[in-house]
């Protein structure tokens, strides 16, 4: 299919590009959320430039707000990137690694992102579906022999796509205490049998940190590596994200960390860093990486690398396996909410503009761990994506995607400079 898209230039003339798009042959999505809306361009994206007036705007809006939250105690530190089709339009890092040091954030500083680290793990899977080494709907026993569920007939029946989409059927959060104490991943595939299972494998949603964790087994048995090696050859190295890494040890070596820190009653005190998720569960939550390092992932999941991945396959993880329904959310919350879905380790929102009723589509997730809070999120719409990493548990992460999109589309939308609003330019 074809996408038209209309571009304003500071000329006053209007240019039309067309662009090519695959589709690949997937299930029948749910109305809410097309096909078209979580398509990726094949060809080289378009060289994007803005004006000085909109980085200088957008500089000094976001400055001012993460500055304001950590005056008021609010945080102790974030790091922000923001890219627009092949380009980072913004990358920065305020407060500090250690509030009792001076040591401040900056683009290269390391955080951990808890369950972002899924949406690795799905793109990770994609890449094997991709050279044929997996397929969807592989049985999870076959790769696993210790995997057991209530009834043999139950354990047959769970593919790559139910752990990846959290629909195996178990309830919400079946032993992630395991996974934080430590137990071996084959040691808590075996245990499952003791649950009494909600649901048949694909008909209800349930978020799971231990059962999709085996994703990341599955992949080491087929490449005969360890999920680390297999990252790090797959993603980290390909898209040049230096400082990323899926261990503790990485962190241990590291002199540019954003030490995680919790809450006290006059402010803030910094805690260790544990090593949960790192020897079980890496797939699930045990991913570190900068906020230059996330740059360059956005980047990728714009669409600006098919070497690695292409895009009918990048398709086929962001579309929708299932609606979230149960648990009240905070993003449920964001101006235009109207439902969301889980594809393969991503969540899929869908939004409808209160203004011109237009609807909208945001591949969105968020990870806690260890006292440290991420977001991240593309709108493939607008080839933008944006994240923010934390070093401290706090309200400001539950809407800063919101907050920070508006200040962009405000930005973009001036009328006090109509240069500005014409900024984007293709060259």
């Amino acid at each position: 299919m074809k996408k038209i898209l209309v571009i304003a230039v500071p000329s006053m003339l209007f240019i039309v590009l067309l662009f090519s798009f695959v589709s690949a042959k997937q299930p029948e999505l749910p109305q809410e959320v097309q096909t078209s809306q979580i398509s990726h361009q094949i060809s080289e994206p378009p060289e994007v430039h803005f004006s000085d007036s909109f980085k200088e705007r957008l500089v000094d809006t976001i400055q001012a707000y993460f500055n304001k939250a950590i005056d008021k105690h609010q945080i102790v530190g974030a790091a922000v990137a923001i890219v627009k089709c092949d380009s980072v339009i913004y990358l920065d890092g305020y407060g500090k690694r250690n509030v009792a040091l001076k040591d401040k954030i900056n683009k290269e500083t390391i955080f951990r992102i808890g369950s972002v680290s899924k949406g690795f793990a799905g793109i990770l899977t994609g890449i094997h579906v991709e050279e044929g080494l997996l397929n969807w709907e592989d049985k999870i026993v076959d790769y696993i022999p210790e995997f057991q569920m209530a009834s043999k007939k139950q354990t047959k029946k769970v593919t790559l796509s139910h752990v990846l989409s959290h629909t195996t059927g178990l309830p919400y959060h079946s032993f992630t205490n395991l996974v934080e104490d430590g137990l071996p991943i084959t040691r808590i595939a075996s245990k499952f049998r003791e649950v009494v299972t909600i649901e048949q494998p694909g008909n209800i949603y349930s978020y799971q940190n231990a059962v999709f964790a085996l994703s990341g087994k599955v992949i080491e048995q087929v490449t005969g590596q360890s999920l680390r090696e297999v990252i790090q050859n797959k993603i980290f190295d390909p898209l040049q994200m230096t400082s990323a890494s899926a261990s503790y040890e990485a962190l241990e070596e590291s002199d540019n960390v954003a030490q995680p820190h919790q809450r006290i009653r006059h402010g803030w005190r910094s805690t260790r860093i544990n090593k949960k998720y790192y020897n079980n569960a890496i797939a699930a939550g045990g991913i570190n990486a900068s906020i230059a390092d996330m740059g360059k992932w956005m980047k990728f999941l714009l669409g600006n690398n098919p070497e690695v991945m292409m895009p009918n396959t990048m398709h086929a993880v962001f579309s929708p396996k299932i609606q979230v329904g149960g648990r009240r959310q905070y993003y449920q919350r964001w101006p235009g909410y109207s439902k969301s879905f889980y594809g393969m380790g991503w969540r899929v929102h869908s939004f409808v503009d209160t203004d011109t009723k237009e609807s909208n589509t945001i591949v969105h997730h968020g990870g806690s761990v260890n006292n440290y809070r991420s977001e991240i999120a593309i709108y493939p719409n607008e080839d933008l994506g944006i994240c923010v990493l934390f070093n401290s548990q706090n309200k400001m992460a539950k809407d800063c995607i919101p907050t920070i999109y508006k200040m962009i589309q405000e930005i973009m939308n001036t009328q006090k400079d109509p240069l500005l609003k014409e900024s984007l330019v293709l060259l």
